[in-house]
């Protein structure tokens, strides 16, 4: 189990390098190919909706197929649009290659997860998903901002070469630890879609999708915060990254704890508190120190709810969890991709500081949504012969 986990979590940190990074390296990418800022941030929008496209389709389509040459087939097609995003010559074949790139890490997300999952523990189920998900928070402090580095001093193109270069080293350790079992039994197609018509999952993937929104914003444009709004300069922001980076792996073995205690109780609250931190961040982004340690606080917030947001997602699609938990990471991507247009927006209107503000006010619309499902749990465990772990459409 742990050589399996481990593996998958290196391959996470791969995928999740090639997400993120971009936040770094966002100016050089639109001096080079003479666009705006807002223009460039288009480009976490076509990773996005790589994602969001891809989470659903490419899980169906792929749902009956062995598990190793899956996993191979989405790691190689990411490796080819990292690849093609480092050879790009213009800025609409970049926005295609960035598409392409993620149009498999939902998949590749859900496969992990699910694997994960089924090796853990009863009631262990949200630290198992931060053990993977550590990827995630290595990506953001170690790859971000080596990607950051090298795209400062050896060219953007260079970062996602080195990724691509990454990802097939990974590709090995993966392979050999994957076990060569058969594909999974599941059900007709209409039964793994019938999950989706049940409004606990539903309200799982929208909390999923609107409680990411605001943080995710704010670190899609953290290069124009850091330097526009606190001062910082362009050197600094490999810093910042790993000041992020650090908070985001105390947050995700948080998150792992929290939701393996009392989950929906643990996202209302860190939701709650994140929404706060973020109004902060408008009153005291302009203060170098006051923003350093925003950013770390920011980091465990924003991955302390991403394991619980996962686990519900599972618990209540325990019909189709790989599908549910594909879908869910296209919800976190529909955050994404959204979070891209809207930074850019808010940043040639009222200027990129107000990206605090409105982040605190959309993290509150994904309060709502966990106190809403954490009200439908209540009744349905005080209901006369329901159980608290089960599920009501």
């Amino acid at each position: 189990m742990l050589l399996l986990v481990f593996s998958l979590m290196i391959m996470v940190f791969g995928l999740t390098t090639g997400e993120f990074v971009i936040a770094g390296i966002l100016p050089d990418v639109a001096r080079d190919l003479s666009v705006s800022i807002p223009a460039a941030g288009l480009l976490v929008s076509a990773y996005a909706a790589g994602m969001i496209v891809g989470g659903p389709v490419i899980t169906t389509l792929t749902a009956r197929l062995p598990r190793r040459p899956l996993i191979a087939g989405l790691i190689v097609t990411s490796i080819a649009g990292n690849a093609a995003s480092a050879l790009a010559p213009t800025y609409p074949i970049l926005l295609a290659a960035r598409f392409v790139a993620g149009l498999v890490v939902a998949t590749f997300f859900a496969v992990a997860i699910a694997t994960a999952v089924s090796t853990a523990l009863p009631g262990k189920q949200g630290s198992t998903v931060a053990r993977l998900t550590l990827g995630m928070n290595l990506g953001i402090i170690a790859g971000t901002p080596l990607g950051t580095f090298i795209g400062h001093n050896l060219g953007w193109r260079a970062t996602f070469a080195a990724i691509a270069v990454f990802s097939a080293a990974a590709l090995v350790l993966v392979l050999r630890s994957v076990p060569g079992e058969p594909a999974p039994e599941i059900g007709s197609l209409l039964g793994e879609l019938r999950v989706f018509t049940r409004r606990d999952v539903a309200l799982a993937i929208a909390l999923t999708a609107v409680g990411n929104l605001g943080v995710v914003t704010v670190f899609s444009f953290l290069a124009p915060l850091a330097i526009d709004v606190s001062g910082f300069s362009d050197g600094t922001l490999p810093v910042l990254l790993l000041v992020y980076g650090t908070g985001a792996v105390a947050g995700n073995f948080l998150g792992g704890r929290l939701a393996d205690k009392a989950l929906m109780p643990s996202l209302a609250g860190l939701l709650a508190v994140l929404a706060g931190v973020l109004a902060v961040g408008w009153a005291v982004g302009g203060h170098q120190v006051s923003a350093a340690v925003l950013w770390f606080v920011l980091g465990v917030l924003a991955f302390a709810i991403i394991p619980g947001m996962q686990t519900r997602v599972l618990t209540t699609a325990q019909a189709a969890p790989t599908l549910a938990v594909a879908v869910n990471a296209s919800g976190f991507q529909l955050a994404a991709a959204f979070a891209g247009w809207l930074g850019g927006r808010l940043i040639d209107g009222p200027g990129p500081r107000s990206i605090y503000l409105v982040a605190a006010v959309l993290t509150v619309a994904g309060l709502l949504i966990a106190l809403y499902s954490l009200r439908r749990d209540r009744l349905r465990s005080a209901r006369p012969g329901v159980g608290a772990g089960r599920t009501v459409s």
